[in-house]
């Protein structure tokens, strides 16, 4: 009963009210504006504010209840995966004003709760180092706060370095559906989101479609490219391993715990019922009783995105089956207490579309020729990983075939833009390459490192008013490209810092000690990897007694911030569920990285100065800013790591 008018209040009165308040009327009751806490700061609040439709906004042309919001940005990301959060992470922290616009509730794509699928990338136990960059950061924010590898953990910690990140606007449960063009150019791109009933017309400089499907490509009319080629079309001899035009196809990953007393599970009546011959080539055995099967796999031969609701019933019930299979056919030993924890409900998809860029990546690249790019940005490492098109009923093959350990080779930046949009970037699985290079492009560390690259290109972009392919053909502006992602941590085969504004590469190193096969001078070689046991890029000091390094120049510098790149270690570190990566991996802050850590300037007088007094460090790249100092020397004295019983510099950059 509203008390005030001593009316009653009922269902239809409710009903009506809300009707005539979406109408625009004004709502019966009002609520007081109150937040669980106050927000992480003004300039989050405003973003925030500034997605929301205002009061006197119009609606969507057509629309009854959409409301209309136009925002203009200098980069549009569409597409929240690993690669769209690379991108406008990369962008924002340089000072462009970047949207990123993800479809579903939560980032991360398909490393996300929602599908449960561990980013991978090289192989650091064999070469000795991971990517780098912005997924390295991400992996190691994981690892210190994640340590339960909580999936939906994992979900937030996206979320936090989003939504934290200043100039970086978030829409969330929102879908890019149009575009506008001027030419060979987008002007503007259309997104609605029906969940909190508002359409977004968003103007940009520079686009990057991260959709996985070629979504922002394809609205823009770009050249798209589908599914396998034959042999004769590049000349790959991995190309025969299915019919022309079919493709990967999708999975749907599950979950099992195992209770301390016994659990049945009776299948739905519509699931598969498996046979040993389905099972032949498929081991239950392993990761899969706690992680899933990512061979329950399904879609190479239909149309993964139109096909997205008969592929999900379908992939369900032989989720169904293979549980039941594993439960009841009496063949497997202790899984009468196991059950189902989760089931997946978002097929992931692996392979649907490309955009075709200036140079299109192939098998011959991947085997070699990339050492002849001069524009390489980032680096792969994954097998060529094939799959059968028919997936789970290709019952008679392998789930999968993996071209032997590829080396690690460079994508070139040319294979990162569009050959028709002038101003269209791609990041992840959609680059340019034919779909034998795609098997191994395709894997989500990859995929980030890609977007940590078309972001930094972006900002190039935006500042001189370029497009990328003008930045390609500019020599200059590649080296600029380059040299910026390699400050950044990005891995790229065969390139060093040249950086000019990098005083340390003219100072005189010397160190308290450094173990035999170490040398002081190392942290300026310009190049921070190393295969495994080596130290020809790295200074190795034992902890125990407090060691320091120091750069001294001739005259005195003036220089901030600092910039210092320590070692991470080289096993597998990725958010999974995978027992085999679990045996390696290091729940926590990794022991190699460098814990605390003090930086002192060494004055024209002789006296010190204390720049950062660094406690608690568990990231690999770390930039201690502080007030310009003019100095003639520069010391870093550690006197704690997580763990590892030597402290280890791979790089330290001071800047003028």
């Amino acid at each position: 009963m509203d008390k005030s008018s001593g009316k009653k209040f009922g269902r239809r009165g409710f009903l009506a009210s809300a009707a005539a308040s979406m109408l625009g009327y004004s709502v019966v009751v009002k609520a007081p504006q109150v937040l669980a806490r106050p927000l992480p700061s003004d300039e989050n609040s405003a973003r925030l504010q500034k997605i929301q439709a205002p009061k006197d906004a119009k609606n969507l042309a057509g629309e009854f209840f959409m409301k209309r919001v136009d925002l203009k940005c200098d980069l549009l990301v569409a597409g929240g995966g690993l690669a769209g959060i690379s991108a406008a992470l990369s962008a924002a922290r340089k000072g462009k004003k970047v949207i990123l616009v993800q479809d579903r509730s939560r980032l991360g794509g398909n490393s996300s709760s929602e599908v449960r699928m561990h980013p991978l990338g090289v192989n650091p136990e064999r070469v000795g180092w991971r990517e780098g960059g912005i997924i390295e950061e991400l992996k190691l924010e994981n690892a210190a706060h994640n340590p339960q590898l909580a999936w939906e953990m994992w979900d937030f910690i996206l979320y936090d370095k989003c939504v934290s990140q200043p100039n970086l606007t978030l829409i969330l449960d929102a879908t890019l559906y149009k575009t506008e063009t001027d030419g060979d150019k987008i002007t503007a791109a259309w997104v609605r989101s029906d969940t909190t009933l508002q359409g977004y017309r968003i103007e940009a400089e520079i686009f990057v479609d991260a959709t996985g499907d070629c979504r922002l490509g394809m609205e823009a009319g770009a050249e798209i490219m589908t599914g396998r080629e034959g042999v004769d079309a590049y000349g790959e001899s991995l190309a025969d391993f299915d019919e022309i035009g079919t493709r990967q196809g999708s999975t749907l990953m599950i979950t099992s715990r195992l209770h301390d007393k016994p659990m049945p599970f009776v299948p739905p009546s519509w699931a598969k019922k498996i046979t040993p011959e389905q099972m032949k080539f498929r081991s239950i055995k392993g990761d899969g009783l706690s992680y899933g099967y990512w061979w329950i796999e399904l879609g190479g031969v239909y149309d993964a995105i139109r096909d997205n609701e008969m592929l999900r019933f379908e992939l369900l019930s032989i989720v169904m089956g293979v549980w039941d299979y594993i439960k009841n056919s009496g063949k497997y030993e202790g899984v009468e207490n196991r059950a189902l924890e989760t089931i997946g409900m978002l097929p992931g998809r692996r392979d649907t579309n490309r955009i075709r860029g200036e140079h299109l990546m192939t098998q011959h690249d991947i085997e070699g020729k990339w050492k002849e790019f001069d524009d390489s940005v980032a680096v792969g490492g994954w097998s060529m990983d094939d799959h059968p098109a028919k997936g789970f009923y290709a019952s008679d093959r392998h789930p999968c075939r993996q071209k032997g350990h590829v080396p690690c080779y460079n994508i070139p930046f040319s294979s990162l833009y569009s050959n028709k949009v002038k101003n269209l970037m791609m990041a992840g699985r959609n680059i340019s390459c034919s779909h034998v290079a795609f098997s191994s492009t395709r894997v989500m560390s990859t995929c980030a490192a890609v977007g940590q690259a078309v972001g930094t290109a972006a900002v190039i972009c935006v500042d001189d008013k370029i497009t990328p392919a003008q930045l390609r053909a500019n020599p200059e502006k590649v080296k600029q490209l380059q040299q910026t992602l390699l400050r950044d941590d990005q891995t790229i085969l065969g390139l060093k810092n040249e950086d000019p504004a990098d005083l340390a590469r003219s100072a005189k190193v010397t160190a308290s000690e450094s173990i035999a096969d170490s040398s002081p001078e190392n942290v300026i070689s310009g190049i921070t990897i190393d295969l495994p046991k080596q130290n020809k890029n790295r200074w190795v000091a034992p902890v125990s007694s407090s060691p320091w390094i120091r750069l001294d120049w001739r005259s005195p510098q003036k220089f901030s911030p600092g910039r210092f790149i320590f070692e991470p270690g080289n096993t597998p570190l990725s958010q999974t569920g995978s027992d085999y990566l679990l045996k390696t991996m290091v729940r926590g802050p990794q022991p190699k990285i460098v814990k605390d850590y003090k930086v002192t300037a060494v004055l024209e007088d002789g006296s010190e100065k204390v720049l950062a007094d660094v406690k608690n460090n568990y990231q690999k790249l770390v930039v201690n800013k502080f007030e310009p100092v003019l100095a003639k020397a520069l010391k870093v004295q550690v006197s704690a790591t997580n763990g590892d019983p030597n402290a280890i510099i791979k790089e330290i950059r001071v800047e003028a």
